[in-house]
């Protein structure tokens, strides 16, 4: 179900279908990256924060860091990740397959500058064994997020 909502988020849109399926599981950004075969900054890892009032998805480069200090500036509270049970219920999909299309509930997402430069990125689509390749000003447009330095 999870491919099939970010699927039908870019079919919604008048967008061709830009999830590929891999060969073997791309659940953590090393083994995306190998499957791919780009290096693992490439890779655009999506990240379920949760705040006070809500919860938020990130997307950073794949190798990227979440610096607790810009995080706190920003968001004026301590970065806490929703719980890995948690994850799929807010998201709608699992952990490994996590992307900000297709979400289940309405969430506030943000792109970390670290990816802007990028050409093309490569988030998950869904599940760990599906991708897709696509511009972060693509992400950018098609979310509505809001661009963040919260890396390191």
């Amino acid at each position: 179900m999870s491919v099939e909502s970010v699927r039908q988020f870019f079919i919604n849109r008048g967008i061709s279908d830009p999830i590929i399926e891999l060969n073997d599981s791309g659940t953590t950004v090393e083994l995306a990256s190998k499957i791919i075969g780009v290096d693992p900054s490439f890779i655009a890892k999506t990240l379920a924060f949760k705040l006070k009032d809500k919860n938020v998805l990130i997307v950073t480069k794949g190798d990227g860091r979440i610096n607790n200090k810009k995080y706190r500036q920003f968001f004026k509270e301590k970065a806490k990740m929703v719980d890995f049970n948690d994850v799929e219920e807010i998201t709608g999909h699992p952990v490994g397959g996590v992307c900000p299309f297709g979400l289940k509930n309405s969430l506030e997402i943000y792109l970390d500058l670290s990816i802007k430069d990028f050409q093309y990125v490569y988030p998950a689509a869904g599940s760990k064994n599906y991708a897709m390749k696509i511009s972060p000003n693509e992400i950018h447009s098609l979310t509505n997020a809001t661009w963040i330095d919260v890396c390191e």
